[in-house]
């Protein structure tokens, strides 16, 4: 079970991590590790309703790298003189990294039909008289869809803990 874990979440969730932990490989690694042990502990009560459990792992994994954090202090210097400057992610990078994350597995529980129009009109920047052209539909077909994916959008979103005013 963990070795599938690793294979579908592995890669992204390494990328994460090295963000994390500001570009240390080694404790990346060690990261994702206990996140994907913390995983299989709990993949009973795991709920995927949008068949990824990435957003969850995304969470773990942060708050593996604070538990660390405040464990340790800081990590050796051997690990840290490694580390370029412009490699040090910062707290507003995670949390975009995250919403990104959550954002695009919300995203991939949509129709394809309302991905395609909210990408044609979000993603793309269309008009909507550009996106019915695009995706060979009336203008009104495309007013109608947006406004429905929108709503499941909303709902797959605040399925996945993330409450819109």
């Amino acid at each position: 079970m963990v070795r599938a874990l690793y294979r579908e979440y592995g890669a992204p969730l390494m990328a994460f991590a090295v963000r994390l932990t500001g570009g240390d490989r080694r404790w990346a690694e060690d990261v994702v590790q206990e996140t994907l042990v913390r995983a299989w502990r709990n993949i009973h009560d795991l709920r995927t309703d949008s068949g990824s459990l990435m957003p969850w792992l995304a969470t773990v994994a942060r708050r593996v790298v604070i538990d660390d954090r405040r464990r340790s202090g800081h990590r050796p210097l051997d690990t840290v003189e490694e580390i370029p400057e412009r490699a040090q992610a910062t707290v507003a990078e995670d949390e975009r990294l995250l919403r990104e994350i959550v954002v695009t597995d919300a995203m991939l529980s949509l129709s394809p039909a309302h991905r395609q129009v909210l990408t044609e009109t979000f993603l793309l920047d269309r008009t909507v008289a550009e996106a019915a052209e695009t995706i060979g539909v009336p203008v009104g077909t495309i007013k109608s869809r947006v406004y429905y994916a929108m709503r499941a959008l909303r709902v797959a979103l605040e399925e996945r803990g993330v409450m819109l005013p």
